[in-house]
């Protein structure tokens, strides 16, 4: 496998992983939620404290799924480049 096709697979694969770890924690928030609000609602209802850890969960997977949409790796790669240039490494 050639030097580009490497670096094609290697950022192929780390965008796969970030969509993979977006999942997981849209699925964590998903089963979470649910479990802190029966609790809340079973102990102390007066006080509703399941909003806090509901709306920084939403918010986070929503900043996640944001990141992820506008990961664009093109100023890595010309920072990248940019390094290797200043100490002259060829690739």
């Amino acid at each position: 496998m050639g030097n580009k096709e490497n670096a094609k697979y290697l950022r192929a694969k780390k965008k796969v992983t970030a969509l993979k770890g977006f999942y997981t924690h849209t699925f964590v928030i998903a089963v979470v939620m649910p479990f802190l609000l029966f609790i809340n609602y079973k102990t102390y209802w007066d006080y509703q404290w399941f909003w806090y850890p509901l709306v920084s969960g939403i918010l986070s997977v929503i900043i996640h799924g944001l990141v992820l949409m506008g990961n664009n790796s093109n100023w890595e790669e010309r920072k990248i480049r940019e390094y290797m240039d200043k100490d002259n490494i060829n690739y």
